[in-house]
């Protein structure tokens, strides 16, 4: 993985239209964050946040160019903001405490929850962030992030859309109901739908005995008080490797 290129400029005073690199203390730990600001950004105006978590090994460099999301922000106009894991260097093998996953961040109880919460409270001192409007998403290990910050940060995370990465918390009490959108692939050979352990590095067998998608559902539903059987919608092929998609959705809830 690159190590970050760095374009962003280190900020300490409000936030205009570009990048930026913020750091701050949690408890004992200097932490970081990217953010990316678009170009129509008005400090004068209440302005949505979507955090978006890399996944295990990766970092904010790398979440940039997976995701596309710098370019969604430019067009919808919101602040996204890539938080660094932490890890054994200092931009790679990177990683996030999702409660049972994954890596470093687990293996050496690094409170992830505590470092978002604090990145929101920096992130609305330099920008007028709508605090109604935070949602959060992330790839893999990131998505694993997404689902343990909206049970644990329900107050300030309006919903969430993770990716590849299930719930890692056999049960969640989160102080209100959270919109979950969750994208997951059938053939994910890391982390697999139906749960267990999947591909890890160099093609061996992986080290993290994942949750299922099923299981997160349930838990969410469960949580959110939505009807037990879901809607079924395939959806048309719209790929053109001829992938084929199914939309699932549990409403009816709070």
């Amino acid at each position: 993985l690159a190590t970050l290129s760095g374009c962003a400029e280190a900020s300490t005073g409000p936030l205009t239209p570009g990048d930026h690199n913020r750091s701050l203390t949690v408890g004992d730990l200097d932490r970081r964050y990217l953010a990316h600001v678009p170009p129509d950004y008005n400090a004068a105006q209440p302005t949505p946040v979507v955090i978006a978590f890399h996944g295990g090994g990766g970092n904010p460099d790398s979440m940039v160019r997976l995701s596309g999301l710098n370019s969604k922000s430019d067009e919808a106009g919101f602040i996204v903001v890539y938080p660094f894991g932490t890890g054994p260097f200092e931009n790679r093998m990177l990683s996030f405490n999702g409660g049972e996953c994954c890596g470093y961040a687990m293996n050496n109880g690094i409170d992830d929850v505590a470092f978002t919460r604090a990145l929101l409270d920096d992130l609305a001192t330099v920008a007028n962030v709508d605090a109604d409007r935070v949602f959060a998403t992330g790839l893999s290990n990131g998505g694993i992030m997404s689902h343990h910050v909206a049970a644990e940060l329900a107050d300030r995370i309006a919903a969430i859309a993770p990716v590849g990465g299930p719930l890692m918390r056999e049960s969640i009490a989160p102080s209100r109901a959270v919109p979950v959108m969750h994208f997951h692939g059938t053939g994910d050979a890391f982390a697999p739908f139906d749960g267990g352990y999947g591909q890890g590095a160099m093609g061996r067998k992986g080290v993290t005995d994942f949750r299922s998608v099923e299981h997160t559902i349930d838990a969410w539903g469960k949580a959110n008080g939505c009807e037990i059987e879901p809607n079924v919608e395939p959806l048309p092929d719209k790929t053109d490797d001829g992938m084929k998609s199914i939309r699932k959705t549990w409403s009816g809830g709070k």
